[in-house]
């Protein structure tokens, strides 16, 4: 097994109170790219969860201390974004119809999986998760389009949750290496978790994005599509410099930190400054 990047990640309680009236515009103030992430948000507390199960699961079983002080923290940041996209969504619950039923059908896919599926392809769906997120969380933190267009308050908190989905990357991947090993089965597990994962993800973001867009009443809005495809593919290609990584995961010996983009982390302590739970949020 290949020598892995000894980051301890941190829990952090803080707290962003995004504007309300900016939930469907604070990117760039259009809706079309906004909802797009407003839709991925909807995932995270209930996506969360599920990760912070599957890991527990496993916790007792890791025999590496400095690993199972790492899983206690992966748990503490992952409740943390749970709790701090909670919040974001009840948002979106407010102005957008159907947002909370397509949270609700999310939970059930994720109880079914939880009840039917073998705790080691639970395992292997958080490793496919966590590579996409994380891949998503890289494309954030390189793009200052992401980071300059997003309302202040937005815009801080997708760029804690990047910087500590980076933090945390190899945390479940170490995990499931460690308990479920690197062989033929461990190989052909983790990558069918991702074909399946990518499917499943994109199939419901897909559909539930384009019925906020009409709720907004913006489906036939070709000037909003055209920023779309402008941030999504196009120049500012936040979607489409996701392909790239995303196939990485299927090499034989991958690891989440082959692509070493550990020098983000330089920035976590003072991004997370502002925000603690217990300062005066920033107005």
């Amino acid at each position: 097994m290949k020598a892995k990047k000894a980051i301890q990640p941190t829990r952090r309680d803080l707290k962003f109170n995004p504007p309300a009236e900016r939930i469907h515009d604070w990117l760039d103030g259009g809706v079309h790219f906004t909802h797009m992430m407003n839709t991925m948000s909807l995932v995270i507390p209930v996506g969360e969860r599920f990760f912070i199960d599957a890991v527990r699961h496993y916790r007792d079983q890791i025999t590496d201390p400095e690993l199972k002080k790492a899983a206690t923290a992966f748990i503490g940041q992952e409740a943390m974004h749970g709790r701090e996209h909670d919040d974001y969504n009840e948002l979106m619950f407010q102005r957008v119809k159907g947002s909370k039923e397509f949270e609700d059908s999310v939970t059930a896919l994720l109880a079914w999986a939880r009840k039917n599926l073998p705790a080691s392809s639970r395992l292997s769906a958080t490793i496919a998760l966590e590579h996409l997120t994380a891949i998503m969380a890289d494309g954030f933190l390189t793009s200052s389009f992401m980071n300059e267009k997003s309302e202040k308050h937005y815009g801080a908190l997708w760029k804690w949750h990047a910087l500590e989905e980076t933090e945390h990357k190899g945390v479940p991947y170490d995990i499931y290496e460690s308990v479920v090993g690197t062989g033929p089965r461990a190989y052909a597990e983790r990558t069918l978790g991702l074909l399946i994962a990518t499917a499943i993800f994109w199939g419901r973001v897909i559909p539930a994005h384009l019925s906020f867009v009409r709720a907004e009443g913006k489906l036939g809005d070709l000037e909003g599509w055209r920023q779309f495809w402008r941030v999504g593919f196009g120049e500012v290609g936040f979607l489409r410099k996701m392909i790239r990584p995303w196939f990485s995961y299927f090499k034989p010996g991958f690891h989440p930190w082959d692509h070493d983009n550990s020098h983000f982390l330089k920035e976590v302590e003072s991004h997370s400054a502002p925000w603690q739970a217990k300062a005066a949020i920033p107005a």
